[in-house]
């Protein structure tokens, strides 16, 4: 067997993988009582990742070079990652719904690599001379590496949106430390938003009624109220959904600055010039401000829930953008080894 048929085996079997590894990660949330669904799901993930690992290692014998230099390998790595860094967000969080919301990403690359893409376009072929470069492992790696962790971020951010369905939820303590999650004040934390707002609309009962019983009686009704609006498993999954977005977040986002850095480096020994506004450029300065302002609105404002959910939710179209639109909608110096 050649390495060009393992290649073909391998991408096709990630993508069978992946896609029965979305459905068993589907059907445990839909039934949550049929046991080991989610440690199938976690092997699943495991041989898919190890497939594409394989893939992209048969790509490099063969071609000689680190395989990232047309859209082929580069979705195949980014599937790599994407499935990496769930592993990772799954250990941290222990919740089945990671792989509910990583894997259809993850499986729709593959498929969409393996399957969509014509044949020449999946062919290895000599690099062109600006990529024969130690910069091309150094500085393409790592950013296709911070795609895959703020995709996999700002996934588990939609989740968020998702499990708290437009309720006014306020999480506390997310953005502080790494060390241990908050289940004890969760299973109270409505009662206790519940008792701040009520607290916040009883003087002025008091003032207009003129009966402190009157204010206590609403007080009370208002406790009832919100509490009842969100369940606590609920608000418990989704504290661990904010905080997991937050973390892998915080990953990505120093090798998204690692990343523009090195490129800039390479874009000055390469073209003579560190940062010449190209689209792919711009669009890299773009992802970067957008999660920066998410990283400052969780430190620096104390944001929680889902105000920096939407931020973050925001950020995976701009993170597609960056990586394969700009490719699509106008030619630039990274056009090459992509579709123009």
């Amino acid at each position: 067997m050649n390495l060009v048929t393992l290649q073909n085996i391998l991408d096709n079997t990630s993508f069978l993988v992946l896609f029965i590894t979305m459905l068993v990660y589907w059907g445990g949330a839909a039934f949550p009582e049929i046991p080991y669904l989610s440690a199938l799901g976690s092997a699943g993930v495991w041989i898919a990742n190890l497939c594409i690992a394989a893939l992209l290692g048969a790509r490099w014998l063969e071609a000689g070079y680190f395989p990232l230099s047309n859209l082929y390998e580069s979705l195949f790595f980014l599937a790599w990652g994407i499935t990496t860094v769930h592993l990772i967000a799954e250990r941290m969080s222990r919740s089945r719904l990671v792989g509910v919301a990583t894997t259809p990403i993850a499986m729709a690359i593959t498929a969409f690599a393996a399957i969509s893409l014509p044949s020449e376009m999946q062919a290895s072929a000599p690099l062109v001379p600006a990529l024969k470069s130690n910069w091309l492992m150094m500085h393409v790696s790592v950013m296709m590496l911070s795609y895959s962790a703020l995709m996999v971020g700002s996934l588990l951010a939609i989740a968020f949106l998702v499990v708290t369905r437009g309720q006014s939820v306020e999480l506390r303590g997310s953005s502080v430390g790494t060390g241990g999650y908050r289940n004890s004040r969760l299973l109270t934390s409505q009662n206790q938003l519940a008792d701040n707002n009520a607290v916040a609309v009883a003087p002025a009962l008091t003032e207009s009624n003129g009966n402190s019983n009157t204010a206590v009686l609403n007080l009370t009704t208002t406790v009832s109220a919100s509490a009842s609006t969100l369940s606590p498993v609920r608000l418990n999954l989704a504290d661990t959904l904010d905080n997991i977005s937050y973390r892998v977040i915080g990953l990505g986002f120093p090798l998204l600055t690692i990343g523009i850095i090195a490129g800039a480096v390479w874009a000055n020994e390469a073209w003579g010039s560190y940062w010449s506004w190209d689209p792919k450029e711009t669009w890299a300065l773009i992802t970067w401000l957008v999660f920066a302002a998410y990283l400052h609105s969780r430190i620096t404002r104390g944001w929680q829930g889902r105000k920096p959910a939407i931020l973050a939710a925001s950020g995976f179209v701009v993170v597609w953008v960056c990586y394969l639109g700009v490719n699509l909608l106008g030619k630039g110096l990274h056009s090459y080894g992509w579709f123009f």
